[in-house]
């Protein structure tokens, strides 16, 4: 893991790079974090997707100031599909199709907040995106146009995104984007994030599911395999 700094038009932010095994050139993914934080946990998802034969890039959306600071302003970007966290995100591609270990191809991978991310850039100039439980209570009809390829991943009991799956399937259909949408009966929301107290968390309908979390990963990747293969640049 390397501790980096990702130069943005508001200034530089922190991230964390993680480089496959071997020899490149390798395509690339931004990993976006969840509302909560940005910790250990994405951190760990970044050495997930290097090991899987991807650059992961994962940036800190809070580095101006933390959570408690920074998490309105962000999620404000978010919903307005604009702003420095757009900005943040796009600086993250640069920085990758930047390197010459890096093919060009880059795809985005979020969780929840992160999640919403995804799915908002993925009309931006990604290549492929893989939305985990993605918080964006919005019309998907207006964030799918002109969208990347998706991966979706959702759980039954997510009470943050109830009925989304299909809705968003729906959607993909209707715009003719490629797509593969999957709800896991009996997972809830972040059932791909490792918190503390997860078997409280898992009463209200959050928690980490191994399960729902391999299966995911195993699409997520085959996915991309597919959508992140072209030299773009």
């Amino acid at each position: 893991m390397s501790e980096i700094t990702i130069e943005t038009p508001a200034g530089p932010i922190d991230g964390v790079l993680e480089i496959p095994e071997g020899a490149g050139p390798w395509p690339g993914v931004v990993v976006v974090h969840d509302m909560a934080t940005y910790g250990s946990d994405i951190k760990e998802i970044a050495r997930r997707i290097a090991d899987a034969g991807f650059i992961a890039i994962a940036p800190n959306l809070y580095s101006r100031g933390g959570v408690v600071r920074c998490v309105k302003q962000v999620m404000s970007d978010l919903y307005a599909h604009k702003g420095r966290a757009i900005d943040d995100l796009q600086a993250a591609k640069d920085h990758l199709i930047a390197r010459e270990d890096c093919t060009g191809s880059v795809g985005i991978a979020g969780f929840c907040m992160g999640g919403g991310f995804a799915l908002v850039m993925a009309s931006q100039g990604f290549d492929a995106s893989a939305p985990f439980y993605p918080s964006l209570a919005q019309s998907y009809e207006k964030v799918f146009e002109g969208a990347c390829p998706v991966v979706a991943s959702l759980g039954s009991r997510d009470v943050v995104n109830i009925g989304a799956g299909p809705k968003m399937e729906k959607a993909l259909q209707r715009k003719n984007i490629p797509h593969d949408v999957k709800v896991y009966q009996g997972a809830g929301h972040s059932f791909a994030n490792k918190y503390p107290a997860a078997p409280l968390l898992r009463i209200v309908g959050f928690g980490y599911d191994d399960a729902a979390t391999e299966d995911a990963w195993r699409r997520v990747f085959a996915f991309f395999g597919t959508h992140l293969t072209a030299d773009q640049t």
